[in-house]
């Protein structure tokens, strides 16, 4: 069964939450260049895939599809947010979806019904911050979802709000900041295709628009910048230098996630 042609709406209380998320955004005056909105479906569910370097990148991304087609994006999101006695209550209001690591399945069926709402939903399928700033393994959830929703998936990157706050470094006062946000061509994976094949594909397809967004990026790509990647001569951590931070991450939430006298 395909998307429905609806458009939900997005209630006052979104609305609010939206308008406050976006708050550092405007104080800022933060220089957005946004291309391909025209890929966001004006109706009907779909997926936005979206690469992770920030705090912030979700925002930056969401904010024209909600401002100029009224479609508010629902996030999925790591269910310790759910958690938080000051998130928990945002994250709730503004329809987003949880996700417990280790336990995706919930989320899955919770996203595709909304899917079939006309929900447009958002997805980070590297699930973590990357610290060398380079697309990590993508995660076949979204293509899944999609795939059992009958609806298409917009492949989006988002490059520049790392400057304001990323995993280790930030906030920071960030005037006037360049942000570019592009957006695909959706992809509508058949329901017989391989989702992993899929994924791979839109991975693909994101790695070159990412490439084509930091060459073409306002300020540049200085040697030896923080937020620069390191095969462009920044000194963000190598890809090697990111895995295995990211490794260290993982090893201390298993560790802090064990039971009590589990060896």
């Amino acid at each position: 069964m395909s998307g429905s042609a609806a458009v939900p709406r997005a209630d006052a209380t979104y609305h609010v939450l939206a308008r406050l998320a976006m708050t550092p955004i405007w104080l800022q005056r933060w220089r957005l260049e946004v291309e391909g909105l025209e890929h966001v479906p004006r109706s009907g569910g779909a997926v936005m895939v979206l690469n992770h370097t920030s705090f912030v990148d979700f925002f930056t991304a969401a904010r024209l599809p909600f401002l100029q087609l009224g479609r508010p994006v629902r996030m999925l999101a790591k269910a310790s947010l759910f958690r938080s006695r000051l998130m928990g209550p945002v994250m709730r209001a503004a329809g987003h979806i949880p996700v417990e690591r280790g336990a995706g399945r919930d989320a899955l069926v919770a996203a595709v019904s909304a899917l079939r709402r006309g929900e447009f939903i958002g997805v980070l399928p590297e699930q973590t911050i990357s610290p060398s700033l380079e697309l990590l393994p993508f995660k076949s959830g979204a293509v899944r979802m999609a795939q059992e929703a009958g609806v298409p998936v917009v492949p989006a990157v988002s490059w520049g709000s790392h400057r304001f706050w990323t995993a280790g470094d930030g906030p920071h006062l960030s005037w006037r900041l360049p942000v570019h946000i592009r957006f695909a061509e959706p992809i509508t994976p058949d329901g017989d295709s391989d989702a992993d094949s899929v994924t791979a594909r839109i991975r693909t397809v994101m790695a070159g628009m990412l490439e084509d967004v930091q060459q073409r990026y306002r300020d540049g790509l200085p040697a030896g910048a923080r937020w620069v990647p390191a095969r462009f001569g920044g000194t963000a951590p190598t890809v090697e230098q990111g895995e295995e931070m990211l490794s260290r991450r993982h090893s201390s939430w298993r560790r802090s996630t064990r039971p009590e006298g589990e060896a």
